[in-house]
């Protein structure tokens, strides 16, 4: 049924109407300006967009060469900043002198150990066995043989093991009996078997005249002679006593009869070489009696002798006289047997010094017994080479400052003009202290020895030249050793008047009393210890004492503050234990026979008709 719509009735149904305008996801509702967030600074936008392009992968390839270039950028300095870094370089340990810092540091230590030995003591435990070395001989003695006249015995069995051909047998046993033998007049008897010459129909016509120049110091003049000797009887010419060049360094103007006794060397050697003092004057017209016309050989350092027989005879015969200089070290010490005798002949046999040398150095020598009296009479030498031009030579830095610079400088340009200050020329003086070639000062001496056992009651001859700065230097060294002695405090200044000036001779009276030293302390290399290395060995039958500290040991010790004395003592007894403390040493092939003669020089017999026969050219 149909109903008429009234008035009060709806119109038809209309859609739903829409949700209020809050509601919608899209609106924002207006708010004031109080409300309104800031802006962004610059800052906070560089920082979005950098964290934005960070990661990204192709940001990454764009910032890190920026990144890299602001680091470096950093470092160099361009860019300005309150604080820069202030990076310090410490020199490698051991290249820098702080050696007077560390004594200053042990000094009270040292005073306070009352365990250090005595100095008898620490050489009982260097060397391992007690000072009295006949001991061990009279054991050896009694168990070997049961004579009476027991070095008798052992001399003429020595010569018997020598009068054959069985170097093997010799070499072991004949050395054995030269070392067991307790009396030195023995041992020298028996070394006159190897020296003695067998009486011959005499010399064979000369092949000419040599004449050499010796150049350098004491010792390196020492080798020139023994090599002339050697070279001279070999080709069998007649040697002219060596000249010996004058050198700017050692200013020594000393002539060969100055230093050594001429008339001994010429009547030693007489039965094996013929030796003159002049050459003869209807030779020398042919050069109108000036030497610098002779022919002069220019010889090649460490030469072998088959370059003397080739090349050099067949010019001496041609000649008649030739002249060699500069001649030291121009033979090789890699030698024929009979070379090696001529040069063990001459060096500790014919080569004897003066007689006003000899006799201050047995003066010396008896003045350092009796001061030595507390100790046996025994006494240690020290090689010392601390002067100006030693110093000057090494370029190591010490602590003396710019005054230190300006002598150094001073005195190379004095020695060696212009060696050291050649364009590209580069001087690394920490370097050189590590590798050991730096000298020791007085007061690196003193604190080895001190570490080594030695108390300041130890008797010390101190063998050296003028000390560069000694007061500074020495003061050390006396507080640590109050008994030490040089010759100049040893003998009066009348005494060494004739000497003053002669730097050879006065090293030569240094020689003696180091001679007859109980213990050599060497802190040097160079021709002085080596040759008195050598020479202890012949005239002790391998008995001698020595010690050779390693010097790159000494310096990392030196520089090393953080060492009481206790750590200190102990390193330094290590490095005693392992230096040269044994006396007996058999030479390598190219070892020296000045320093090493066992076997060539020692208990040996070289018939001199044989070795002539077997090695002079005809």
């Amino acid at each position: 049924m149909h109903r008429p719509p009234s008035s009060g009735q709806s119109s038809p149904q209309s859609p739903p109407s829409s949700p209020p305008l809050s509601r919608s996801p899209r609106y924002r509702p207006r708010s004031s300006k109080s409300a309104r967030p800031p802006p962004k600074t610059l800052a906070q936008r560089l920082l979005w967009i950098f964290l934005f392009c960070l990661l990204k992968r192709q940001g990454i390839l764009i910032f890190a060469p920026i990144l890299y270039i602001a680091v470096m950028l950093f470092y160099m300095g361009t860019v300005s900043f309150d604080v820069v870094p202030v990076i310090t370089h410490r020199p490698p340990p051991g290249s820098v002198y702080r050696s007077r810092q560390l004594y200053r540091k042990l000094l009270p230590q040292m005073d306070s150990d009352n365990s250090s030995a005595d100095a008898i003591e620490a050489l009982k435990l260097t060397f391992g066995c007690a000072l009295d070395t006949s001991s061990y001989s009279e054991r050896a003695f009694a168990v070997l043989i049961s004579k009476k006249d027991s070095n008798s015995f052992l001399l003429h069995l020595c010569v018997l093991l020598t009068s054959f051909n069985f170097i093997t047998l010799w070499y072991h046993n004949c050395l054995l009996i030269f070392l067991m033998v307790e009396d030195l007049e023995v041992q020298l008897r028996i070394s006159e078997f190897y020296n003695k010459s067998l009486a011959t129909a005499g010399l064979p016509e000369s092949n000419g005249f040599i004449f050499v120049e010796a150049n350098g110091g004491l010792n390196q003049q020492r080798t020139s002679i023994c090599n002339a000797v050697a070279v001279a009887g070999y080709l069998n010419a007649t040697l002219v006593i060596p000249n010996f060049h004058y050198h700017s360094i050692w200013r020594d103007p000393s002539k060969f009869g100055d230093i050594y006794d001429e008339e001994f060397f010429i009547k030693t050697l007489e039965n094996d070489v013929r030796i003159v003092g002049t050459i003869p004057g209807n030779i020398m017209e042919r050069f109108d009696h000036n030497m610098s016309n002779v022919y002069n050989f220019k010889i090649k350092a460490w030469s072998p002798i088959k370059y003397y027989t080739d090349i050099v005879l067949p010019k001496l015969l041609e000649e008649t006289i030739i002249r060699i200089s500069p001649f030291a070290n121009r033979l090789s010490f890699d030698a024929p047997p009979a070379v090696q005798r001529l040069r063990c002949l001459a060096n500790y046999e014919a080569l004897r010094f003066s007689d006003p040398i000899s006799s201050l150095g047995q003066t010396l020598v008896t003045r350092m017994k009796r001061l030595s009296v507390n100790n046996g009479g025994k006494y240690i030498s020290v090689h010392l080479r601390f002067e100006e031009d030693m110093v000057a030579f090494s370029c190591c830095v010490y602590d003396g400052g710019d005054q230190e610079k300006l002598d150094m400088d001073a005195a190379r340009e004095r020695g060696w003009k212009g060696k050291f200050t050649k364009r590209g020329k580069v001087i690394r003086p920490g370097a050189i202290r590590l590798n050991g070639k730096c000298p020791l000062t007085p007061l690196e001496v003193g604190l080895m020895l001190r570490g080594m056992g030695f108390h300041k009651s130890t008797s010390i001859y101190l063998a050296s030249g003028k000390i560069y700065d000694s007061e500074r230097y020495m003061a050390p060294l006396l507080e640590m050793f109050p008994l030490l002695q040089t010759k100049e405090m040893l003998a009066s200044a009348e005494e060494l008047a004739p000497f003053q000036n002669y730097s050879s001779r006065l090293a030569a009276i240094d020689y003696t009393v180091c001679l007859h030293s109980e213990v050599f302390v060497t802190t040097q290399g160079g021709n002085f210890p080596q040759f008195l290395l050598g020479h202890r060995r012949y005239l002790y039958g391998g008995h001698s004492r020595t010690i050779r500290p390693d010097k790159r040991k000494l310096a990392l010790l030196f520089d090393n503050l953080n060492n009481g004395w206790k750590s200190f003592k102990r390193q330094m007894l290590n490095i005693r234990s392992h230096s040269d403390s044994k006396g007996i040493e058999l030479k390598r092939p190219n070892d020296s026979i000045y320093s090493v003669p066992c076997p060539d020089c020692m208990c040996r017999v070289n018939k001199t008709e044989d070795s002539r026969s077997s090695s002079s050219p005809t």
